[in-house]
């Protein structure tokens, strides 16, 4: 990736922003390296079944932040304003997302979620025992950048100390579990998907 300015880096980063104000790169489904995987909702495809994707596309927008109508009832409706619930990603976000688009500006968006996306990337690289990545993505998508750099300094410092063995996987996992959810918890943030 590039690094003047970050030019480059927000170039790549805009396939990965929802037209709802999602951010795709840290979606469990984009992480996966499973057969399934989904490269982001902007290379549409498989999202062509999307109401939002489909109106923002029709209007020549990239995201909802775009329209003079936003949020409209569409948007509301498809990122569970009304009913609270969750995809594969949590939802919470999306609004906000799309306000600080329409405030910032996009790159400066892509910016503050490339940092998010890296840092998920780094955890499940590092910190996954197979069964940790939504957890992961979603602490990214939720915390502040600053706590999840908080958990991944203070579990160096565990893994150095040899208060977690190395060598164990599924304890190294399940240590860095316990340090989001506690670093979560400090910060009143539930990182639990909204479910029916």
């Amino acid at each position: 990736m590039g690094s003047e300015g970050g030019v480059t880096e927000v170039h790549e980063e805009k396939a990965l922003v929802g037209s709802c104000g999602l951010y795709c790169g840290l979606c469990p489904r984009y992480q996966s390296k499973a057969p399934s995987r989904c490269p982001g909702c902007q290379l549409g495809g498989q999202h062509s079944y999307c109401s939002v994707y489909r109106c923002v596309t029709k209007r020549g927008f990239t995201t909802c932040a775009e329209c003079s109508e936003y949020p409209c009832e569409r948007l509301l409706r498809v990122v569970g304003v009304e009913k609270g619930l969750d995809s594969f990603v949590s939802h919470k976000p999306a609004l906000p997302n799309l306000d600080e688009i329409k405030q910032d500006g996009l790159d400066s968006f892509l910016q503050e979620q490339r940092k998010r996306r890296l840092l998920a990337e780094h955890l499940i690289s590092n910190y996954n025992a197979g069964r940790s990545m939504t957890l992961y993505c979603t602490a990214c998508v939720l915390m502040p950048p600053r706590a999840i750099d908080r958990a991944i300094n203070k579990m160096k410092k565990l893994l150095t100390n040899g208060q977690v063995d190395r060598s164990n996987q599924k304890e190294v996992a399940k240590a860095m579990r316990k340090l989001i959810q506690g670093l979560a918890s400090e910060l009143s943030i539930d990182l639990a998907l909204r479910r029916r």
